[in-house]
C-alpha cells in the first residue's frame, strides 16, 4: 500500500526530530556547542532556509510560483520566527545541559502549551478530558524536573530552559498554523519555512560575525582540538544537522498545512519523537559519553509514561469534541478542526483573521 505524501511527511517529521536531540549530543562531544556562539543554532537554521532555494527558476530569478505574500505577511513570519530563534536556542542549549531524553520527555510537552495558549490567546473551548491531560503532562513535567534536581545544578537548569523554550515555542505552533489557514491571505507551506529560515539565519549569521569569529579561539577552537575534532569532521556534524532540520522544518509546516489534527497532531508526534530518543539515547550513549543523564532509570520511565500518556489523552479528547461537534451542529459555517480548536472555513476566508 501506497503511502499518502502527509503519511509520508509525518514520518520523516517523527524520524528527523529524533535525530535532532542525538546530533546535538554528538556537537557537544565534538566541542562545537558554547552557548555564547549559538554556531549550531545557525547550522539548524540554515537547512529550512534552503527551502527558499526551491522558488528560484533557470535564470536564478526568485519565482515564488504564484504566491505573492503580502510585505505585512511576510513582517508577520519574521516576528513569528524571531521569538521562536529564542525559544530554540533555550530547547537546544537545555538539551546540551540536560541531555537528550530529558529535552525529548520535556519537549513533547508543546503540544499542551499550544493547547493551553490557543484557550489563553484564541479563546478555544476545551473538554474536560482535555484538561485533565493537560494536568497529567505538567505532573510528568513536574517529575522530570525533581528528577533533574537531583542528577545535578546543569541538567536541572537545562530543564528549566527546555520547559520554558517549549512554552515559546508553541507560540510558533500557534501562529504559523493561523498564517497558512486563515483569513484572505495566507502562507504557503514553502514560504512559510523559507521566510522562517532566512529571518534566522540572518540573525544568527550576524551574531558569529560580530562575536563568534572575535572570539573563536577561546569558544570553540579550544574546545575542538580537547576533542580531537578536525574541521572535516566538525562540517559534517554541523552540516547533518542542517540537513536534519531541513527535513523537519519542512515536513513539520506540511503537517501543520495537510495532516489530519494539525498543531495538535504534530505535538502528539512530539510524544512518539520522545520515545524513540529515550530509547537511542540509552542504547548509544549510556556509558560511552556524559553522565547518568544519558542512561535509562526508572524515574525517567515513570515521566517519559506520564507526559507521552498525557499527549495522547489530550489527542483522543480533541477527535472525540471534534466529531462530538461535527454531528451536533452540521449546519455552522465554522468548521471545528480535527484538532479540536475553531478553524475557519473557506465561505470565511474574508472574514477578519482570528489570530494574528
Amino acid at each position: 500500500m501506497i503511502m499518502s505524501s502527509s503519511s509520508v511527511a509525518a514520518l520523516l517529521y517523527v524520524l528527523s526530530g529524533v535525530s535532532q536531540p542525538l546530533l546535538m549530543t554528538v556537537a557537544k562531544d565534538a566541542g562545537l556547542t558554547d552557548p555564547r556562539c549559538q554556531l549550531y543554532m545557525l547550522f539548524y537554521y540554515i537547512g529550512p532556509a534552503l527551502v527558499a532555494l526551491t522558488f528560484c527558476d533557470s535564470n536564478n530569478k526568485w519565482t515564488p510560483s504564484g504566491d505573492h505574500p503580502s510585505f505585512r505577511l511576510i513582517l508577520k513570519g519574521c516576528a513569528i520566527q524571531c521569538l521562536d530563534i529564542f525559544a530554540q536556542m533555550l530547547n537546544y542549549t537545555g538539551s546540551i545541559l540536560a541531555g537528550p531524553t530529558i529535552f525529548a520527555i520535556i519537549y513533547s510537552s508543546v503540544t499542551i502549551w499550544t493547547a493551553v495558549l490557543s484557550r489563553i490567546i484564541l479563546s478555544r473551548s476545551m473538554v474536560t478530558t482535555q484538561w485533565v491531560a493537560v494536568f497529567l503532562v505538567f505532573g510528568g513535567l513536574g517529575l522530570t524536573s525533581i528528577n533533574s534536581a537531583m542528577v545535578g545544578a546543569d541538567v536541572f537548569k537545562g530543564s528549566l530552559f527546555v520547559i520554558v523554550g517549549s512554552c515559546l515555542h508553541a507560540f510558533m505552533y500557534v501562529f504559523s498554523e493561523a498564517l497558512m489557514t486563515v483569513g484572505e491571505e495566507r502562507l504557503t507551506v514553502k514560504a512559510t519555512c523559507a521566510i522562517q529560515g532566512l529571518t534566522a539565519c540572518t540573525l544568527l549569521l550576524s551574531w558569529q560575525l560580530l562575536f563568534t569569529v572575535p572570539h573563536w579561539e577561546e569558544t570553540i577552537g579550544s574546545s575542538m582540538r580537547e576533542a580531537g575534532t578536525t574541521y572535516i569532521q566538525a562540517a559534517k556534524i554541523l552540516l547533518s544537522l542542517s540537513l536534519s532540520d531541513l527535513v523537519h522544518a519542512y515536513t513539520f509546516f506540511h503537517t501543520l498545512r495537510h495532516f489530519p489534527g494539525g498543531a495538535t497532531s504534530a505535538g502528539i508526534m512530539k510524544g512518539l519523537q520522545a520515545v524513540l530518543v529515550f530509547i537511542f539515547t540509552s542504547w548509544i550513549f549510556c556509558g560511552r559519553t556524559g553522565g547518568v543523564e544519558m542512561c535509562f532509570t526508572s524515574m525517567k520511565f515513570v515521566s517519559l509514561v506520564v507526559v507521552v500518556s498525557g499527549v495522547v489523552t489530550f489527542g483522543k479528547a480533541s477527535d472525540w469534541a471534534s466529531s462530538t461537534s461535527s454531528t451536533s451542529a452540521p449546519s455552522l459555517t465554522s468548521k471545528i478542526h480535527k484538532s479540536g480548536y475553531n478553524v475557519i472555513s473557506d465561505s470565511e476566508s474574508n472574514a477578519t483573521p482570528t489570530a494574528l
